[in-house]
Formats: C-alpha cells, sequence, structure tokens
C-alpha cells in the first residue's frame, strides 16, 4: 500500500521528501555507522536535493551515493548528462564529503554495467530517492518493463514518450538528440530499498501517477510495482493528484 501525501506546492514537496529521506539516513547512520543511499535526477528532484544537502546532523562522510541511470554515449560535459547533475547540485554542496559512485554511459555500457553491478552487490539500501516519467517509467526503464531481471543495473532502449519528455524539459537541442539508449538500475534492484521517496509534481505526470497508484501492476505501467512495496512515500502536488479517484 502506497503511503500517499498531497501537498500544496512544488517547494513544500521538496522540502517534505528530503526530510523523509535525511531521516532515514540518520537512522541508519545510528544503527550501522554508515548508509548507502540512491539520488535521482531530473525536473522533479531540484527542490529535493537543495532541501536533502542542507539536512542537518547528517555525516556525509558516511554515505555512500549511487544513481539511478545515464545516458549511453553522452559525455559528461553535456547539460543533460545525469552525473554531471549529481556532481553539481548533490556533491558539490556537500564539499564532495559523500562517497559518489557515478553511472558512465560514455564508454563501454555492459563493462560498466559490471562494475556498477559489483559495487553494489550485497548493499542494504537504505533510501531511494526517486520519481516517475510521464509514460510511468521508474528509473530509465521504460514500459514493458523487466521486472524480473536481478541484474542491479542494465542496459536499456528508451521509449520515445521518455525521449520526448527530456527534450520537452530542456535538456536536448532537439528530440533527434535525445540518445536511445541509457543504463539504469534495474525495477528489482530499486525494490530492494527499505524506503523508497518518491517526488512527483506537476500536471503532466498526473496520468502516469494514476496508472502507478490506481491501475493493475503491470510492466506496461513500470512504477506501479511500488504498490508491492512495502515503504514507499509518494509526494504528490495538487496537479499531479489531480486524476486521482480517491485524492
Amino acid at each position: 500500500m502506497l503511503d500517499i501525501r498531497i501537498v500544496p506546492d512544488k517547494a513544500t514537496l521538496g522540502a517534505q521528501a528530503a526530510a523523509l529521506g535525511a531521516d532515514a539516513i540518520r537512522e541508519a547512520l545510528e544503527r550501522h555507522g554508515e548508509a548507502t543511499i540512491i539520488v535521482a535526477t531530473g525536473a522533479s528532484q531540484f527542490e529535493v536535493l537543495q532541501h536533502l544537502v542542507a539536512a542537518e546532523g547528517i555525516d556525509w562522510s558516511k554515505v555512500t551515493a549511487f544513481h539511478l541511470d545515464e545516458y549511453v554515449g553522452l559525455s559528461e560535459a553535456h547539460p543533460a548528462s545525469f552525473r554531471r547533475y549529481l556532481r553539481e547540485r548533490f556533491v558539490a554542496p556537500l564539499g564532495g564529503a559523500v562517497t559518489f559512485i557515478p553511472v558512465d554511459g560514455e564508454n563501454d555500457p555492459q563493462a560498466e554495467t559490471q562494475r556498477l553491478n559489483t559495487l553494489i552487490a550485497g548493499r542494504r539500501i537504505d533510501v531511494c530517492f526517486a520519481g516517475i516519467g510521464e509514460n510511468c517509467h521508474l528509473a530509465f526503464n521504460d514500459p514493458p518493463a523487466d521486472f524480473e531481471t536481478t541484474e542491479p543495473y542494465i542496459v536499456v532502449t528508451l521509449d520515445e514518450a521518455c525521449r520526448r519528455q527530456q527534450f520537452g524539459e530542456g535538456w536536448f537541442e532537439s528530440f533527434e538528440a535525445v540518445p536511445q539508449r541509457a543504463i539504469s538500475m534495474s525495477v528489482r534492484q530499486i525494490m530492494t530499498s527499505k524506503l523508497i521517496v518518491l517526488s512527483v509534481p506537476d500536471e503532466r505526470k498526473a496520468r502516469a501517477t494514476r496508472d502507478a497508484v490506481e491501475g493493475p501492476v503491470s510492466p506496461l505501467h513500470p512504477a506501479s510495482i511500488l504498490q508491492t512495496h512495502p515503504n514507499t512515500v509518494l509526494f504528490l502536488d495538487p496537479p499531479a493528484a489531480s486524476l486521482l479517484a480517491k485524492a
């Protein structure tokens, strides 16, 4: 059962999502002496990361952060690079204290997935920050998503709706410039997280939100798998929640 919290606006959404995640990080540090988290990118995460890096009482030197996905063949110098996004909005504000494990899709994607799979194998994931795509994707697991693979990171092909979202958000100069492949954390790996904090603002996410929350659990709506996760909190603003029957 998803814990759905509708908040007044994106600023409040970011603050509350970050606060919940920060609490989980502090708890993990207190209990285990270290923490592993997953951080996300995209327009939905601007406010979340802004508040997360300002959270008090976190020894970031004891935190390891993986991220969800990265385009294949894209240089870190490109404005749409997700590892660039996270270095600028997450790592740099923390003074580099956090151990950041970037996904580098620029060279051999198969070799990179093997590297990442070795690094994340057996790790306890204390909190995963994520969003939902306009096509209901989770990370870059576009429909129909692979719900079965146990590989932590996989190489995926991006569908047209996903690529149009990336272009529409202004990350690329043209639709044709959006890469067709990416390295993505798999659905099953995301589902191993002790806590999943989902941040989903904007009316353009309303249909995907409805499909994820009120539709059947199906690879055709990848984020619907979160209905089966024991501890997922979904933060919505009113436009994103506008199609929910139970909102």
